[in-house]
């Protein structure tokens, strides 16, 4: 593992990282910034494999074999055809195993100065898990709180336009973390792909400034948070992000304007809500989708689910919540970066009015 991270820590050491697997390994998760030059295709995998278990090792490494032969000459030819006499590439497959030591070996015959990743991928994934366990205790944290439709994901944006560090955790998985919070057209990312996207933007950050994040629970869509880093803002300064009723509304219009134009899944989504709610209130709501009465369903919803839900898990995940910093937010309005800066500087204020003076001797 040391050997790897050395590794992965002089990544700036080679010209290019070079990802040997099969394009549905690359997809679900890669090195960021790898090129994906698989030596089998999907489906040749899944035939070595089954032949590894069915017939035998040998003939499955036979077969791997010339088909790795194969698919390498085709991306000399092409994929690899310009790269220059001093080309340095890293190569990492699965495990750091017969594919990419395959490629290496061939690099290093035709004069590159190839290296393979020592574990591969595998280790590669167990050096992010490790970092996820320890990278996110070593940022103070400022949760943004507050129910939803307030504009919290509007002003985490417009502090970081206004210089603040800001983890954007629901751009990151790519939902917005309620039941209507998924991104029309846009898939989520495997957990794999968010764990590296979130290590690669922690070492982004610096420790000596604070990094504002959105309140979240363990869950956003499909992907989980690590708990290193949930417990870490859980237990963070919060700043209760508050907006008035009618903003909050028009908000919600706005930024789930993408669901009335698709009133039949609308109405399925909002089904799942039974249980939580009777049925008799979810066909009302039902019906004020039918009649476009979206403003009159923005507010019910804010009133009958979001505030309630809002009040339970507020008051259980974040400890620090009674003494959280008020900030009265009009998210519709065009200087939501100008809010921003004055919120900074009323933080600013605050931390320096409890910061003891220093008294020469």
């Amino acid at each position: 593992m040391k050997n790897l991270l050395v590794a992965l820590d002089r990544l700036a050491d080679f010209d290019e990282i070079v990802d040997v697997r099969t394009p549905l390994e690359f997809a679900e998760d890669h090195i960021p910034g790898a090129l994906n030059a698989p030596v089998l295709s999907n489906e040749e995998r899944v035939l070595v494999g089954t032949m590894y278990k069915q017939v035998s090792p040998f003939e499955a490494t036979r077969v791997g074999a010339a088909l790795v032969a194969r698919n390498l000459a085709q991306h000399l030819d092409t994929t690899f055809a310009d790269r220059p006499r001093n080309w340095r590439p890293l190569i990492y497959c699965w495990r750091g195993g017969n594919r990419s030591g395959s490629v290496t070996a061939m690099f290093n015959m035709i004069g590159w100065q190839a290296r393979q990743l020592e574990g591969g991928y595998k280790s590669y994934r167990r050096a992010t898990l490790d970092t996820l366990e320890h990278l996110p205790t070593t940022f103070r944290y400022i949760a943004l709180t507050g129910p939803t439709g307030s504009g919290k994901t509007r002003l985490l944006h417009a502090l970081r336009e206004a210089g603040a560090q800001a983890l954007d955790l629901e751009q990151l998985a790519a939902h917005r973390g309620s039941l209507l919070g998924a991104l029309p057209g846009e898939p989520q990312p495997s957990q794999k792909w968010f764990d590296t996207l979130l290590v690669g933007t922690l070492r982004g950050f610096d420790p000596a400034w604070p990094v504002f994040v959105e309140a979240e629970s363990r869950r956003i869509g499909a992907i989980s948070l690590p708990l290193a880093l949930l417990e870490s803002f859980h237990r963070g300064a919060c700043v209760e992000v508050e907006a008035s009723r009618e903003d909050r509304a028009t908000f919600l219009l706005h930024d789930y304007a993408h669901l009335f134009q698709h009133p039949e899944s609308f109405k399925q989504q909002l089904s799942k809500l039974v249980g939580l709610h009777s049925r008799e209130r979810v066909s009302g709501w039902h019906a004020l989708i039918d009649q476009g009465r979206g403003a009159e369903l923005a507010r019910e919803l804010i009133d009958l689910h979001y505030d309630p839900a809002y009040a339970r898990s507020s008051r259980q995940n974040f400890s620090e919540l009674p003494h959280a910093t008020h900030m009265l937010f009009r998210p519709n309005d065009a200087d939501v970066v100008e809010q921003a800066r004055a919120l900074l500087a009323r933080l600013d204020a605050l931390r320096a009015a409890e910061t003891p003076p220093v008294t020469s001797t």
